[in-house]
C-alpha cells in the first residue's frame, strides 16, 4: 500500500500545525463561528448534536495495522471506546472535545492518517472498489488512480472553494462496486487498443436532495490525460456552478441545466486551451504506484474447507473469490444485532489489525456499505480467522442480505436529520434475525437516511427508507428498486409517508409478498421490476 514520501508528511504536519494554531485563535474567541466554520470543516471537523464529530480520511478505503491500531487508541483516549465506518469509507469519532482535536490530528499523523478535505466544498476522499487489486477482470488496480487524484487534489489551491462538495469515485470492472453513476464524477478504468489503458467519463451523478444518475461524458480517453481532464471538469464546474443557492449548486443541477453537450464542448474547450502537460500521467508515474500496491502472493493448493454448517455458511455469505489461487476475499460484517451499522470498537479494531496481520498481509479495507474487508486470506487459514472473528462478533455471516443494511446516524447524532435511522437497522435485525430466512430471501439492500442529504443512500436501495418531519413527529418515505450497480437506477416512490412503528412491519410484507410470487431464481429487485410499482403500491397501503 502506499506510503508517504517527504513531501506528503511535510504537507500532513503543516496542516496540523496550522490548525492548532487557528483551534487556539477560535477557542479564544479571535475568531468567529462563521470565520472558524470553513476553517474546521476542511479538516473535517463537525458540530453535531452531542459533540464535536471528526471524519478521518481513509483514502480509498486501504488502512495498514498499524493505521487501525492508532484509530482504536484514539477511539479509546479521545472518544468512547469506538469508531463509525461511512459510506464514503472513512471513519468518524461522534464524541471528541473540541480543544484535543489537534491533538488527534497531531496522532494521525504519526501514521500517516489526516482528516484534510473529508467535507467542505472541495474535492471530497475518492473511493473506489474494496475488492481492487484481487479480482481478475479488472483492467489495473484502481486505487493507483485513486491515488494519483489523491495528490493531485490534496490542498489544490484552484478548488480549494468549489460551489459545493464534489466526490469522485473509480472503479476498473465491468460490475460496478464503487457506484461510480451517482458522484459528482466516476471514472470506469478499461484496457484499450491503442491507448492501453484508457478511461470513460461519467459526470453529474448524486443523491441527495435532488437524486440523479449520472451521465457518460467522454469515453476512451488516455489515462494519461486523466488529471487534465478532471482539470477541465472541475474548471467548468467551479466557474459556472451556483454560488447563490447550496441546493442547486452541485455539478448534477449545472450539467442538467446546460445540457449534456452544452457541459461536453465547454469541458472539451478547457482541456485543450488549458492543456498542461506537467498533469499527464507518464508511464513510470503508473508503473511506480502499481508496484507499491501489489501484493506478491505465492500460489497455493486449494484446501479442503471444514464441513461445519455455520463455517459454510459464512463462507459462503462472506468471501468471495480471489485472483491468487488458493485465496479468498473475507468480509467482516459491522452489521449486528445490537450494534449500529458501521460501528466498530477499539478492542474490535484492535482485533481485526492483529488478524489482519496473522492472515491478510497487514492490510484491511473499508466498504461504502459500512463494512471491512481482509483482502489477501490464504483458504488454509479461513476456518481459524472464523473462529477469532467470532470471538470478538465479528463473524455474522450476512453479507448482502436484508440485515447488512446501511444506515446513517440519523437524528440520533446529527444536528441535520429529521428522524432517527439506527433504530430501524435493529428492527430490521430483530424482525429477520434466521439466518436461514435471511439466505433464503437472498441479496436485498436496504439503506436508510435520516434526512434528505442522504448520507445513507437511500435513493440506490433495493428498499429505501428516507426520515421526513411531520407535525413534528419522524416519519418516513419508502422507496424500491432502486440500484448502485452498472447501469444505475434510483428507486420509486412506494407512496404516502409512514410512521416509524410502521416502516419493518411494511417490509415485512414486501418480503412475505416476494417470498410468495417470485419466479425460480429471482432475486427481489428484479420482482419489483416485474411487478411494477403501482401494484406494489396498491398492495403495500391496502388495508390489512
Amino acid at each position: 500500500m502506499y506510503q508517504y514520501n517527504l513531501i506528503d508528511q511535510a504537507i500532513v504536519d503543516a496542516r496540523v500545525t496550522q490548525f492548532a494554531e487557528q483551534m487556539r485563535r477560535y477557542l479564544q474567541g479571535a475568531l468567529t463561528d462563521e470565520q472558524f466554520a470553513p476553517i474546521r470543516l476542511q479538516n473535517g471537523l463537525y458540530l453535531q448534536r452531542h459533540a464535536p464529530m471528526l471524519r478521518v480520511a481513509i483514502p480509498y478505503g486501504t488502512l495498514s495495522s498499524q493505521q487501525l491500531r492508532k484509530l482504536a487508541d484514539i477511539s479509546r483516549r479521545y472518544d468512547r471506546g469506538y469508531g463509525h465506518i461511512t459510506t464514503r469509507q472513512n471513519i468518524q469519532f461522534n464524541w471528541l472535545e473540541m480543544a484535543e482535536v489537534p491533538k488527534v490530528l497531531g496522532e494521525l499523523a504519526q501514521v500517516q492518517m489526516h482528516a484534510i478535505q473529508t467535507s467542505g466544498a472541495c474535492v471530497r476522499n475518492t473511493t473506489t472498489d474494496p475488492l481492487a487489486g484481487t479480482v481478475a477482470d479488472e483492467a489495473m488496480d484502481p486505487r493507483v488512480v485513486c491515488e494519483l487524484v489523491r495528490q493531485w487534489s490534496t490542498l489544490h489551491p484552484e478548488f480549494a472553494s468549489l460551489p459545493r462538495k464534489f466526490k469522485i469515485a473509480v472503479t476498473a470492472t465491468e460490475v460496478d462496486r464503487a457506484a461510480i453513476e451517482v458522484h459528482d464524477v466516476g471514472i470506469r478504468l478499461k484496457k484499450h487498443a491503442v491507448h492501453g489503458l484508457a478511461f470513460d467519463l461519467w459526470v453529474g451523478g448524486g443523491l441527495g436532495r435532488t437524486p440523479v444518475i449520472g451521465r457518460r461524458l467522454l469515453a476512451d480517453l488516455p489515462v494519461a490525460e486523466l488529471r487534465n481532464w478532471l482539470t477541465a471538469v472541475l474548471r467548468v464546474y467551479n466557474l459556472a456552478g451556483r454560488r447563490d443557492n447550496k441546493y442547486k449548486a452541485r455539478i448534477k443541477i449545472l450539467v442538467y441545466a446546460m445540457g449534456l453537450q452544452a457541459f461536453r464542448e465547454q469541458v472539451t474547450h478547457r482541456y485543450l486551451s488549458d492543456h498542461d502537460p506537467a498533469l499527464r500521467i507518464e508511464s513510470g508515474e503508473l508503473e511506480t504506484l502499481t508496484q507499491i500496491f501489489t501484493r506478491a502472493l505465492n500460489p497455493r493448493l486449494e484446501s479442503t474447507l471444514p464441513t461445519n454448517a455455520a463455517f459454510t455458511r459464512w463462507f459462503n455469505q462472506n468471501t468471495r473469490p480471489h485472483r491468487t489461487t488458493g485465496y479468498r476475499v473475507v468480509f467482516v460484517s459491522l452489521k449486528r444485532p445490537g450494534t449500529a451499522p458501521g460501528d466498530l470498537t477499539a478492542a474490535q479494531m484492535e482485533a481485526v489489525a492483529a488478524l489482519a496481520e496473522q492472515f491478510s498481509a497487514s492490510e484491511i479495507r473499508t466498504t461504502h456499505e459500512q463494512n471491512l474487508v481482509l483482502p489477501h486470506v490464504a483458504c488454509s487459514d479461513l476456518e481459524a480467522l472464523w473462529q477469532a472473528l467470532g470471538h470478538h462478533d465479528l463473524a455474522h455471516p450476512n453479507m448482502n442480505l436484508i440485515s447488512d443494511s446501511i444506515a446513517c446516524p440519523g437524528i440520533d447524532f446529527c444536528s441535520l436529520a429529521n428522524a432517527p435511522s439506527l433504530s430501524l437497522a435493529e428492527a430490521i435485525h430483530e424482525t429477520f434475525e434466521d439466518l436461514d430466512e435471511q439466505a433464503a430471501i437472498g441479496p436485498l439492500e436496504i439503506k436508510i437516511s435520516g434526512c434528505m442529504n442522504a448520507c445513507g443512500h437511500h435513493h440506490i436501495g433495493h428498499i429505501g427508507i428516507l426520515g421526513v418531519e411531520k407535525k413534528g413527529e419522524p416519519w418516513y418515505q419508502l422507496t424500491i428498486g432502486g440500484r448502485d450497480q452498472k447501469g444505475a437506477v434510483l428507486g420509486q416512490r412506494l407512496g404516502p409517508a409512514i410512521p416509524h412503528d410502521d416502516v419493518v412491519p411494511l417490509i415485512r410484507r414486501l418480503v412475505d409478498l416476494y417470498l410468495a410470487e417470485r419466479e425460480r431464481g429471482e432475486a427481489f429487485v428484479d420482482y419489483v421490476d416485474r411487478c411494477g410499482i403501482d401494484a406494489l403500491k396498491e398492495f403495500s397501503y391496502a388495508t390489512h
